[in-house]
């Protein structure tokens, strides 16, 4: 099937943190997505992202489904809730609730959805025995709300290639270019759509970190990246308060985004 349009909604997974262009703007899985899209498509093939860095899940309702319903798009991406389950409190199961109506109203608009199982980043993350199970939670959500309305699902949970660190950025939290790939590749396979097969390679494992170094790593991370998320919390501000959408509305895929993958058959 050759998709006429594809809209991204969600946080900084669907914006494309951490996977730069040259001028420091962000590509990521989507723009690698609608790139491919595209060339089954043609150059009247439209792409918007809607998707903003830290933006909770009832954010991303707020500012962008009705945005999206109102493009009429062919294709729509949604993936919100990764930091809702990284807030102190959540309610895990009201998040799943939420979702049911709004895929509903995503598929009785004529669009095909993608939905998302995250992948586990407790692992390298403090709090891992409580951000854990809430991501099982929400993952088993997702999975009740694809099967219900036929939503195309990218279990991203169940890879356990996400739990290599190279799949990761330094900050830990959001996805490397390799992990943005990966993402890529399991979109377009779920798609039936044919994908560059070394997005999905499984990079070699790292040597054992030393005790002593892995330390002093956690360390400086905490330092550089988690102690600026802290002062964010209590100060109440997100670091998408002054961040706007990359491409707002459908147009061409080469009018912005940039991404140029090779079309395998």
């Amino acid at each position: 099937m050759a998709w006429r349009s594809f809209v991204a909604m969600g946080d900084s997974f669907t914006e494309g943190m951490d996977d730069p262009y040259p001028d420091g703007t962000y590509r990521g899985w989507a723009d690698l997505v609608a790139a491919r899209l595209a060339v089954d498509a043609g150059p009247d093939f439209g792409y918007a992202n809607l998707a903003i860095r830290g933006r909770l899940l009832g954010q991303v309702l707020d500012e962008q489904l009705d945005a999206t319903v109102a493009m009429r798009p062919d294709l729509v991406s949604f993936a919100a809730g990764g930091n809702d389950v990284l807030r102190r409190r959540v309610d895990a199961a009201g998040l799943a609730d939420r979702l049911d109506p709004v895929i509903g109203r995503l598929r009785k608009s004529g669009a095909d959805v993608i939905m998302f199982c995250f992948a586990d980043v407790s692992g390298h993350l403090p709090g891992h025995r409580i951000i854990g199970p809430r991501a099982a939670a929400l993952s088993d959500a997702v999975r009740r709300v694809a099967d219900t309305h036929g939503a195309y699902l990218v279990d991203l949970f169940a890879d356990r290639t996400f739990r290599h660190r190279t799949m990761w950025s330094e900050d830990r939290l959001h996805l490397s270019p390799a992990g943005h790939r990966r993402v890529a590749a399991h979109v377009l396979t779920a798609l039936g759509v044919g994908v560059e097969e070394d997005w999905l390679l499984v990079p070699p494992a790292p040597a054992p970190t030393p005790w002593l170094l892995a330390r002093g790593a956690d360390l400086r991370w905490a330092g550089r990246y988690l102690a600026p998320w802290l002062r964010r919390r209590l100060a109440g501000a997100s670091s998408g308060d002054l961040v706007t959408a990359k491409r707002p509305a459908l147009s061409p895929v080469h009018d912005g985004s940039r991404a140029e993958p090779r079309p395998r058959s």
